[in-house]
């Protein structure tokens, strides 16, 4: 079993329950050592991703950050999926979309590439994907955040000030009812806002293990956009407009 295999199990097991011990790690990787497990622990760690504790149990990291985007690849990968299939049945043939960072919003460049659209990005993972495609893309340029490949900053601002959409599919690290759609990075927070205020239709593509997570910087009230999310929430049917993802 390749280290990206292996990661992806744990992180699925870490998404099961609140903490995970060494002995259910290594039951459900079926043999694999338990020095192994605890070197792949260590690398999930050092991304962020997870919080070491006592004993060789571990647990999901929250709070204000980013995770890595080769590893966000690892985590609910079926759910965002579904999602971004989803978002891109919303898209109609001649319409200008912006496509947002995040590994979510990326996926829905393979269930697009048959439409005549024009996609607007600051999604820096995006150009391998459109190659063969159709897709009339622009990319906005600006300084480019290596752990979320997102492209944010005064000059990628600027350029989406005087750009207006059809739809907007915009990523998010969480969402709250005090803190509205966040982000830890108050450039991209504001990068958000412009978009949304240029965007006749916003849509946040987040997938349930956002829900009620807290990072320092708002971008938008939750009612100012709709979620596509693949789970309902106490917190979607009380203050959200959504849509949940279809399988």
């Amino acid at each position: 079993m390749i280290p990206y295999e292996r990661r992806q199990i744990l992180l699925t097991e870490l998404e099961k329950q609140d903490m995970v011990t060494l002995s259910d790690f290594a039951k459900a990787l079926h043999g694999v050592s338990e020095s192994t497990i605890r070197r792949d622990l260590k690398i999930l760690e050092g991304e962020g991703q997870i919080v070491l504790l006592r004993g060789g149990a571990a647990k999901i990291k929250t709070g204000s950050y980013d995770t890595p985007i080769h590893s966000r690849g690892l985590y609910k990968i079926k759910e965002k999926e579904a999602i971004a299939r989803t978002a891109a049945q919303l898209v109609h043939d001649g319409e200008v979309i912006y496509i947002d960072s995040g590994t979510t919003c990326l996926k829905m460049i393979s269930y697009l590439k048959n439409k005549r659209i024009t996609v607007v990005t600051t999604n820096a993972m995006v150009v391998p994907s459109i190659l063969e495609t159709d897709i009339n893309v622009i990319m906005i340029g600006g300084d480019v955040l290596k752990s979320t490949a997102s492209i944010v900053g005064s000059i990628t601002d600027n350029s989406l000030k005087d750009m207006f959409f059809d739809k907007a599919f915009i990523g998010a690290t969480g969402y709250d009812l005090q803190s509205g759609i966040n982000t830890p990075d108050s450039r991209e927070a504001n990068k958000k806002r412009i978009v949304k205020g240029n965007s006749s239709e916003v849509y946040v593509l987040a997938d349930s293990s956002k829900s009620g997570k807290r990072t320092m910087c708002k971008a938008m009230e939750l009612s100012e956009c709709t979620i596509i999310t693949e789970q309902e929430t106490e917190l979607l049917k009380e203050h959200a407009n959504y849509i949940l993802a279809k399988d």
